[in-house]
């Protein structure tokens, strides 16, 4: 059913169909690492069940074990490749990118335009629960928009970026825009996004015409709005900010890391499968509402691994420390989204801003509060997700959005 959704609507210049397919050499090459990869010895910290210090010995031994033991890389693979795959060559500043992208396309003539990005350590594989629950509730002849999940340039499948050039979030977001005016969308699109696919929809929207409308989980604010301060909160609202304080005190050495060490942590985590899984294992398990199975964080490290893409995943946190990218449109006026703007609020985000303090970031239209789901919303919360996305969709409508030529 799901190779029905992969008919594009208009003929588009240089993209192309496309298989996953890792060689067996580097699932061997894999297995071959775990085996030799030694975990330290237990100590104080490694031994902290709250895992305040971090992931523990106990779960990463156990982690390594099911990678090595029981893990099923083909599967994962062939899930990914039950969807249409493609690759889309797009030009910029002289340059050539690869962008990939999972899609399922529409047949209806007035079907809304939709891309859908991951952030860090995310990936495609965030949407793919999504893309499932669409897929078996649509047809190509009934589904109300298309929609797209790229992989950001630098991540997974994507190529880039240039390592002779200084590559930054705009950038990405260039390409990521012309990669849906060479679908044929020039006329209109919906960005959705969390994490780094937050920032990039929110750029979309302040900065190409084609993006109408965005849709968001995450809009990290600081300090309170001016006229909107912390006494005027709900008791949620309130712990939705101390949450955001807690994070910012003892959960976020790591962007530093990223940002001002990019090139030294990039060379160690590609040096070993084991020091990715415990660097991005304890993200994933430290960041959603619910600890998720080990085959799904064990998905996404393979597909960093195998793609061998940690190293050029950093380049968003270089940005932001380089003070070329900050804040969300309240700290930031230039980012300030003057077009339809939607906020899901899940409480268990790493920076959940409340209502009105999101809303100072942009023409805020629509928002929903959840009562649980984390950082990985998409993955976490696939058809709460899919709802508010079609729901927005349907608001766009009312609003009567313009989409078509």
């Amino acid at each position: 059913m799901t190779g029905e959704f992969g008919t594009l609507p208009k003929p588009a210049k240089g993209v192309a169909d496309f298989t996953v397919a890792v060689p067996d050499d580097d699932v061997d090459e894999l297995k071959q690492l775990l085996k030799l990869s030694k975990i330290a010895g237990p100590t104080y910290e490694n031994t902290q069940e709250d895992r305040r210090y971090g992931v523990t010995q106990a779960w990463l031994t156990k982690a390594r074990d099911h990678w090595l033991n029981e893990f099923d890389w083909r599967a994962c693979e062939a899930h990914i490749n039950s969807f249409p795959n493609f690759k889309a060559a797009i030009e910029h500043d002289g340059e050539t990118l690869s962008v990939h992208f999972l899609a399922l396309f529409s047949k209806k003539s007035d079907a809304v335009p939709v891309v859908s990005i991951h952030g860090w350590p995310g990936s495609i594989l965030e949407y793919v629960p999504q893309l499932g629950l669409i897929s078996r509730e649509y047809t190509p002849e009934t589904l109300p928009y298309h929609i797209i999940i790229p992989s950001l340039p630098g991540y997974g499948f994507s190529s880039g970026p240039p390592v002779s050039k200084d590559y930054d979030v705009a950038t990405a977001t260039r390409i990521l825009n012309q990669l849906m005016i060479n679908l044929g969308f020039s006329t209109g699109y919906v960005a959705t996004g969390g994490d780094i696919g937050s920032g990039v929809a929110r750029i979309m929207a302040v900065r190409h015409d084609e993006c109408k409308a965005i849709q968001i989980n995450f809009c990290p604010i600081r300090n309170p709005p001016e006229h909107y301060p912390r006494e005027s909160l709900t008791e949620f609202e309130k712990s939705c900010v101390e949450r955001g304080e807690t994070f910012l005190q003892t959960g976020a050495a790591y962007a530093m890391e990223q940002g001002t060490r990019p090139s030294t942590l990039g060379l160690a985590l590609n040096s070993s499968p084991l020091a990715l899984l415990a660097w991005v294992g304890e993200k994933f398990l430290a960041w959603s509402d619910e600890d998720p199975s080990l085959n799904t964080i064990l998905q996404d490290v393979s597909l960093y691994w195998f793609t061998q893409t940690i190293s050029r995943s950093f380049y968003p946190y270089r940005q932001r420390f380089e003070g070329k990218l900050s804040g969300s449109g309240a700290e930031n006026p230039e980012l300030f989204v003057k077009k339809p703007f939607g906020y899901q609020l899940f409480p268990m985000e790493l920076m959940p801003a409340p209502k009105a303090w999101a809303a100072t970031t942009g023409n805020l239209t629509w928002f929903r509060q959840h009562g649980s789901g984390g950082h990985f919303a998409a993955l976490e919360k696939p058809a709460e997700t899919k709802r508010d996305l079609e729901d927005f969709l349907k608001q766009l409508a009312e609003e009567k959005v313009q989409f078509g030529s």
